[in-house]
């Protein structure tokens, strides 16, 4: 099989030649994996680990930013931590917005800052793979708008429903939408997965109430999906934390990949997904972050792969991948055995 056929069929269901993979990690990680491979070139990196899938996007060709300043207006500054150091917003600048005035008002970027007409040539370069448009950032309502508005204050928003908070999600949200949009009618059908993001849960449940989450977040999840849908996309979601009390909704509204399943959180021990929902939505990620990759041994990760296969991967339904970014303090030779035990696994 070729890496584009394996993940089509781990995501409809049917048993791969192996199961896929896929790959996230920290700035840290990548570096040391590039000096292992002797490479400078992360396509190379990809090839060795037998990452299956392959990301494109459109290039930004709109004013120049300052120095660590997104599109959204948000500047971060690096803060390091005792692994490794992450780029944190330092200016919150929609966090004094009283007004829905005040947000309608703020300088919006534009989609048409983004130059999409080389997406094409990007998937045909790619056309073994299977190949994903969009990212964890795509959408992102409640991280998006807390990088802008801090978090305390987005979850207040959440809880009160907020009009202004709501307007600033929905800022955000049109934007995402006719981003994907004329990247996908850009792409002509060369898209095999639309990858949208938005973090519903914390370790221990939803930071809301499935009644809030169905109120204000359901219904535009479920146009994210069907704009997927209307492209000839499966569509995968990214979620960190707890989302158990919501996976009938997500399978209702038609999602078709679940990224990224944290085994720590409530509710979410991957065989007991595949067992309850197997059938009906493929899972992305399953291998631990926070116990077995960083502290584990190399032969531990290794059972603990090949049971992730035997079990959550059987008949399909699996991208195997780390359940989140591979952190700076994850010993290389870890995540080196969760590579090779797939391809010693097939």
């Amino acid at each position: 099989m070729t890496s584009k056929e394996r993940v089509l069929a781990a995501i409809n269901h049917v048993q791969p030649d192996r199961v896929p993979v896929d790959y996230l990690g920290t700035p840290e990680i990548d570096r040391a994996l590039l000096r292992h491979f002797r490479t400078s070139d992360w396509e190379c990196v990809l090839e060795a680990l037998g990452v299956d899938l392959r990301t494109v996007g459109p290039r930004y060709v709109g004013p120049p930013l300052p120095p660590g300043q997104d599109i959204w207006g948000v500047i971060r500054k690096p803060v390091q931590n005792i692994a490794g150091t992450y780029d944190e917003p330092a200016n919150y600048p929609w966090r004094h917005f009283t007004t829905i005035e005040e947000a309608d008002a703020y300088p919006w970027p534009s989609v048409d800052w983004f130059d999409f007409s080389t997406i094409r040539d990007q998937c045909r370069q790619y056309s073994e793979y299977a190949i994903v448009f969009g990212g964890m950032g795509v959408m992102d309502l409640i991280n998006g708008t807390a990088f802008g508005r801090g978090v305390e204050q987005t979850l207040m928003d959440i809880a009160t429903t907020d009009p202004v908070g709501m307007a600033l999600m929905q800022h955000r949200f049109t934007f995402y939408q006719e981003y994907a949009c004329r990247a996908l009618r850009e792409a002509k059908g060369l898209v095999d997965i639309f990858f949208v993001g938005d973090d519903y849960g914390s370790q221990r449940g939803l930071l809301m109430s499935p009644s809030t989450w169905r109120r204000l977040f359901r219904n535009r999840l479920k146009a994210m999906v069907d704009l997927g849908h209307e492209f000839g996309c499966k569509v995968m979601l990214h979620s960190c934390g707890s989302t158990r009390e919501i996976m009938p909704d997500l399978i209702e509204i038609g999602l078709d990949i679940y990224e990224t399943v944290q085994p720590e959180a409530a509710g979410m021990d991957p065989e007991e997904l595949k067992a309850a929902y197997g059938d009906k939505l493929a899972f992305h990620g399953t291998v631990s972050t926070q116990t077995i990759l960083p502290f584990g041994t190399p032969s531990e990760v290794q059972t603990y792969v090949r049971r992730r296969i035997d079990v959550v991967g059987k008949g399909g339904g699996l991208i195997l991948a780390p359940a989140h970014n591979i952190q700076p303090d994850t010993p290389l030779e870890n995540v080196l055995a969760m590579y090779s035990t797939v391809r010693e696994h097939a």
